[in-house]
């Protein structure tokens, strides 16, 4: 059966893009391939830095950002799941960060194996040449309603997937919102595609209605799993 939506967190949204019909998949391999080199063009190695806050109110990371900038960039980029968000910026400014959101009360605040601040303002030097490479990619209106992370909303146009892509490189992921906007009336299913269970553990602490399923299709028994619970007939995403 045919999603009633489809979304993706990060990268994921080229993923859902293209199950939903906007790309051709060699179209979105290249695109995916031209947003990393830019990313990792944007901010050098060992100048950016990413971290896990846990345990604070979303308002809460928001300050010790603020508090930890002191003229350089460090802002909340991925809204994962209540007490779960994940800040980027300048390494230093993350680091003041983490000790800042310590004093608030987080159970745990830790850098991340990672060097690229994805969706962070560092970002937008990305913005621009990124632009030109979707330009000259054909995108079609999603066949499946596609709800883009980027701000929790349907988006259906061409041009405003253009502008979305854009924008998602220095725009907080806002998943939190955007399952909520996903688990509406009718929803029983909501199906993570792809390797992990990542998602799927945001999802269930996002959503706890007892009448959604949370699954994840990442080998052959969650996909017997995941069609034995489709078979009711149910509405998924």
């Amino acid at each position: 059966p045919q999603p009633s939506e489809v979304s993706g967190h990060s990268l994921g949204e080229f993923t859902a893009l293209t199950c939903a019909g906007a790309f051709e998949f060699a179209a979105a391999v290249e695109l995916v391939r031209d947003r990393g080199r830019l990313m990792q063009e944007a901010v050098p190695a060992g100048v950016g830095a990413i971290a896990a806050v846990l345990g604070l109110e979303d308002a809460q990371v928001s300050q010790a950002c603020r508090e930890a900038a002191q003229g350089a960039v460090v802002e909340p980029v991925n809204f994962n799941a209540p007490g779960q968000v994940v800040i980027a910026g300048n390494k230093e400014a993350v680091e003041r960060a983490i000790e800042a959101a310590k004093r608030l009360g987080a159970k745990r605040a830790v850098v991340l194996p990672l060097s690229v601040p994805s969706h962070s303002s560092l970002m937008c030097s990305a913005a621009a040449p990124f632009a030109e490479k979707l330009r000259a990619v054909s995108i079609q209106a999603p066949r499946i309603p596609y709800r883009s992370a980027v701000d929790a909303s349907l988006h259906r146009e061409p041009s405003d997937l253009r502008e979305l892509l854009v924008r998602q490189l220095a725009s907080p992921v806002r998943w939190t919102d955007t399952i909520r906007a996903l688990a509406g009336p009718g929803i029983r299913q909501i199906i993570e595609c792809g390797p992990g269970k990542v998602l799927t553990a945001l999802n269930r602490r996002i959503e706890r209605r007892p009448d959604l399923q949370c699954l994840a299709i990442d080998d052959a028994a969650s996909i017997d799993a995941a069609k034995a619970a489709l078979s009711t007939g149910e509405s998924h995403a």
